[in-house]
């Protein structure tokens, strides 16, 4: 999407939203202060969205862009916090297989994860903070989940916790896609590599963008299918949890 001609990309953009909101920081890199997973409507004050629009909109004046595009996974679970704020937001609800998404979480921590003095910085935050906000703020009112946070919390295998993750995520992203049609689109990331021209027209005309052929020629030039993962053993409280939302999501079938 950053290579669009009419789109200006940001990735993950912690810091920006942190600026705005200050309980935002789930990770732990701006403060240690109380976090908050989900936002919604109520958070977003006068204050803020005054901040947010000015700074969006400082950035499309600087790009000569229509749109930002905003990679923050995490704002699946602040939809109505940022339709507050945006209200013509478009949201794109980007799904792959469980299995491959918990492989590479697990990979991201196996290499970017270092150690700080007392801390450890990994794909959880500092110190687990991210995991901890994550059962306590979202598992918490999950029903497959809730009566078991004392047990999630003691998870130390990083596939398992990315499996719960994954299944929250998904789940909420589908309550939204379900709730909120005509502002939501959801992509199948297989769909994506496999057939990026369709699939990209398909995501230029839900958000209001012009085609652009040199968009669509780098991302069939650059997207590859990657080689699927195998199937690995997950602890019991997570496995029925996640079989069902990789049957909810169309990977898996139904046995008759």
């Amino acid at each position: 999407m950053s290579m669009h001609k009419d789109a200006a990309f940001l990735n993950e953009p912690k810091a920006v939203w942190h600026s705005a909101f200050g309980s935002e920081d789930l990770i732990g890199s701006y403060g240690k202060g109380r976090a908050n997973y989900c936002l919604s409507e109520a958070d977003a004050s006068p204050a803020v969205i005054k901040a947010m629009n000015r700074i969006y909109g400082w950035y499309l004046t600087a790009t000569l862009s229509r749109r930002v595009v905003d990679k923050y996974p995490e704002l699946v679970f602040r939809v109505p916090f940022v339709r507050r704020i945006f209200p013509d937001a478009k949201f794109l609800f980007l799904v792959r297989n469980g299995w491959d998404t918990c492989h590479s979480i697990q990979h991201w921590s196996e290499r970017l994860g270092v150690n700080e003095g007392q801390e450890r910085h990994d794909w959880w935050g500092v110190n687990n903070r991210k995991w901890a906000l994550l059962i306590d703020q979202v598992a918490s009112k999950d029903p497959d989940f809730a009566p078991h946070l004392d047990e999630l919390r003691n998870l130390q295998k990083h596939t398992d916790m990315a499996a719960v993750e994954w299944i929250l995520t998904m789940r909420e992203g589908l309550r939204l896609q379900a709730l909120l049609p005509d502002a939501i689109q959801t992509v199948k990331y297989e769909h994506l590599v496999a057939d990026p021209r369709l699939v990209l027209r398909q995501i230029c005309d839900f958000c209001g963008l012009e085609e652009d052929p040199t968009f669509y020629g780098y991302a069939e030039k650059v997207l590859r299918p990657a080689k699927p993962v195998a199937p690995f053993e997950l602890h019991p409280l997570i496995e029925a949890p996640f079989h069902q939302t990789m049957q909810a999501l169309g990977y898996e079938q139904v046995e008759q």
